[in-house]
């Protein structure tokens, strides 16, 4: 069973639902980079202070790690024992970061009251901005066990065989 494991793919894929349930399963501790990252006042902390809070969380035995950050890929690969890459059609992630505006979420240290214009942008610019060199980074690690789910029935059906395994190891 893996114990470090990261989660990525576009916003409004639904990592952090994803990452949560994978620490129900799991037991495994959950970082969320956006909270690492954001202040709830909407700034954000230093590169430096970020960088020195990851470090500390990679250095940790156990971990989720939620969040794309595309920069720290590099630092956080070679630790990870697994990857799960939410791959999702731009339509889907569009409305889930639609669907989540006026509901808190405790992958954030605010709640989203309006469509961000330039999020949804992001969104749709993920396939050909970020999604590339997601790719080139998995690929410099061939060995890497990596999970690609292309819509969210793969996703849950994944989880629900890791319950039923873990359901049979108990038994």
């Amino acid at each position: 069973m893996f114990q470090r494991a990261m989660v990525i793919g576009s916003p409004g894929s639904g990592k952090s639902t994803f990452a949560r349930r994978l620490r129900d399963l799991t037991g495994l501790p959950l970082t969320y980079l956006d909270q690492m990252w954001h202040r709830a006042d909407g700034s954000h902390v230093s590169r430096e202070a970020f960088d020195a809070a990851l470090q500390a969380v990679l250095r940790q035995d156990r971990w989720i790690i939620d969040g794309n950050y595309q920069r720290t890929i590099p630092m956080r690969l070679p630790r990870a024992d697994i990857v799960f890459l939410l791959d999702y059609p731009v339509e889907v992630c569009l409305a889930g970061a639609l669907s989540r505006v006026g509901k808190p979420h405790e992958d954030l240290p605010w709640l989203e009251v309006e469509v961000d214009e330039s999020f949804l942008q992001d969104i749709r610019e993920f396939p050909v901005t970020q999604l590339p060199e997601i790719h080139v980074h998995l690929a410099r690690d061939p060995d890497k066990e990596v999970v690609c789910f292309h819509c969210r029935e793969e996703a849950d059906a994944w989880l629900r065989e890791l319950e039923e395994q873990r359901t049979r190891q108990w038994d």
